[in-house]
């Protein structure tokens, strides 16, 4: 089947590399210039462990392993340690593999076979799905016609908003916003990663390898804003922690000024009663985003595409089987995720200074 996947994350990758493998040749479209390897470090996690063995890029992903988790620990506004992170509270199993992104992104790349594509630079403006074929019209200008269109175009998917409606139909906010940006000058060997909280906001330091970033995360209703306009994501973040120059906030936030590849979201999941319409479905986050509260939509990324791909497979190439049993297969691990974040908010960005002592000192207590 001739496949167009909108979105080169490591949702798009993995699925252009389980259909790629299978046969069928596909298009893979990312608005970026490059591939996109801005971001924390993220984990596979549980089963798909097994499912990055069957792409066949698991002995690379354990050879690239970095240990930058086991290294967090809360400080005081004096920089002495509060606590150390409970790495095992937030694991599936010990064996675990957290992975710079870039990393990742690099490998599920580099696996993919010729008969997958990346376009970069363009991206899906229009589509019209006939029930015969779908077809695309890109931002670019030029028209195509697909056998299928798979949205792989992360929380503010534009494939899902073509083809199911408005973002705010599907977004549950869960009342944070995270923000990220290079932090240069904190490259160095000591790997000591410091989180910093007072009341509602957390702080960090985040250094794996030869880079450092610094890391953010504060409690907010859902705010109104272009997540593509960099100067306003930027003031944002700045208001949050404006006024605060408890331990090494001052710092970063100038980290925040400086930095072009700023980073800033809502930590929001995507709830959709299903993932497909005639012969559009989604992947990844565009379908079921759990919210890095989770830890888990690395997991989920890898476990839809190998489903997806495998059947199709199947069902003979009849998507509307495919599609179903996809989603029949994935939502088990979908539903689990989400579920997850329940304690993640109180563990790493705390209300109250009450609840701020309350979980140092339990997790004091854990280590001794």
């Amino acid at each position: 089947m001739n496949i167009l996947i909108s979105g080169g994350g490591v949702a798009g990758l993995a699925t252009a590399l389980e259909l790629g493998t299978r046969g069928h040749q596909v298009t893979l479209v990312e608005r970026a210039a490059r591939l996109r390897v801005t971001g924390a470090p993220i984990d596979v996690r549980g089963d798909a462990i097994g499912f990055a063995d069957a792409m066949g890029v698991l002995p690379k992903l354990r050879e690239l392993r970095i240990r930058m988790a086991e290294q967090g620990v809360f400080v005081h506004a004096d920089g002495s340690v509060a606590a150390r992170l409970p790495v095992e509270e937030m694991s599936d199993s010990g064996d675990d593999i957290e992975i710079a992104r870039e990393d990742l992104v690099h490998t599920l790349a580099a696996a993919l076979p010729s008969s997958a594509d990346i376009v970069f630079g363009d991206s899906v403006d229009a589509l019209t799905d006939d029930g015969g074929g779908v077809d695309v019209h890109f931002a670019s200008g030029r028209a195509e016609r697909f056998d299928l269109v798979l949205g792989a175009d992360g929380l503010h998917s534009v494939t899902r908003r073509l083809t199911f409606g408005p973002e705010r139909d599907y977004l549950r906010h869960l009342g944070l916003y995270v923000a990220l940006a290079d932090l240069p000058a904190e490259a160095r060997a000591d790997r000591t990663n410091p989180l910093y909280n007072y009341p509602g906001h957390l702080a960090s330091i985040a250094r794996y390898r030869n880079k450092a970033f610094a890391v953010f995360l504060f409690r907010s209703e859902l705010l109104d804003y272009d997540y593509r306009d960099l100067d306003a994501q930027k003031k944002l973040l700045l208001d949050a922690f404006e006024g605060h120059t408890g331990w090494k906030i001052p710092q970063l936030l100038d980290a925040v000024r400086a930095d072009p590849d700023f980073y800033f979201d809502s930590v929001s999941q995507i709830h959709m009663p299903t993932w497909h319409r005639g012969r559009i479905a989604l992947v990844g986050d565009a379908a079921h985003c759990a919210a890095l509260l989770s830890g888990r939509g690395t997991s989920l990324a890898l476990s839809g595409a190998h489903f997806l791909a495998e059947e199709l497979d199947a069902a003979g190439g009849n998507h509307t089987v495919a599609f179903a049993r996809y989603e029949q297969r994935q939502r088990p691990y979908v539903e689990f995720a989400q579920a997850s974040v329940t304690d993640g908010g109180e563990l790493i960005v705390p209300s109250t200074q009450e609840a701020i002592d309350a979980r140092n000192a339990r997790l004091q207590a854990v280590a001794t």
